[in-house]
């Protein structure tokens, strides 16, 4: 596949270019992934499936492990048991997401990050983004709550800390 094709999803600070779904056979789905500036994923965990984020261009804060206490508000301030703490990467950085690992990421720059993205969550990611898209422009950018928490129960993906 040449550079810019692919089917695009579209919706708020996230362009995520399909390059590779489950429907082929093939064990994850694979995505070129623009990020705008000031997106935050929220952290969460995958109870199926395992993740791989490579930073193209950009800069990203993101972590992968589980806190001393998923009660903190803010994933930011998490820490590990080991010390381990969120940190910002830029190019060439990678990062595998173990099935059931608490992650996130976000981009608190003013330039958007492109990331070489994969995911095995059952159901193919590029479903997932097409209905958190739908739900999204449903409520003009504010999700509906129920809406998107039936989303997630679907995508086998428990939310510890809020999108943005």
């Amino acid at each position: 596949m040449a550079a810019g094709e692919g089917r695009r999803i579209v919706g708020g600070s996230l362009d995520a270019t399909v390059k590779m779904t489950l429907d082929h056979p093939a064990l994850t789905s694979t995505f070129e992934v623009v990020i705008g500036p000031g997106f935050d994923v929220g952290a969460h965990v995958h109870d199926l499936g395992e993740e791989i984020f490579y930073i193209v261009e950009g800069e990203l804060d993101l972590f992968a492990f589980e806190p001393i206490d998923r009660t903190v508000p803010d994933w930011h301030d998490w820490e590990s048991p080991s010390g381990e703490r969120p940190r910002r990467v830029g190019q060439g950085a990678f990062m595998f997401v173990p099935q059931g690992a608490p992650h996130a990421f976000s981009n608190p720059t003013d330039r958007p990050t492109k990331v070489l993205f994969q995911s095995s969550v059952p159901g193919g990611h590029e479903n997932y983004y097409d209905e958190l898209m739908a739900i999204l422009d449903a409520g003009r950018g504010t999700p509906d709550l129920t809406r998107l928490a039936e989303l997630h129960t679907r995508y086998h993906i428990e939310e510890l800390a809020t999108l943005h």
